[in-house]
């Protein structure tokens, strides 16, 4: 369920790269695939995961509630 801090524009799963399935997004409006499941970077506002396993899926507004972003493909 999406909350007012976390609506507005969000990847479209179509996008995501094959094998890649969690979506989440930054504090400052990052949003990222991630093939593995991320972790949030305490602190830092911020999902965390080896840099292999993750790219840049677009940009969004600025999220204070970021740390309930995450999102794994729907089946």
């Amino acid at each position: 369920m999406q909350t007012d801090a976390t609506a507005g524009w969000e990847p479209d799963w179509s996008q995501a790269p094959e094998g890649w399935d969690w979506l989440a997004q930054d504090e400052d409006g990052r949003w990222y695939w991630y093939r593995t499941e991320p972790t949030v970077g305490v602190g830092g506002g911020v999902w965390r995961s080896n840099s292999r396993n993750q790219q840049y899926a677009g940009q969004g507004r600025p999220n204070p509630a970021w740390d309930e972003s995450l999102r794994r493909r729907p089946d």
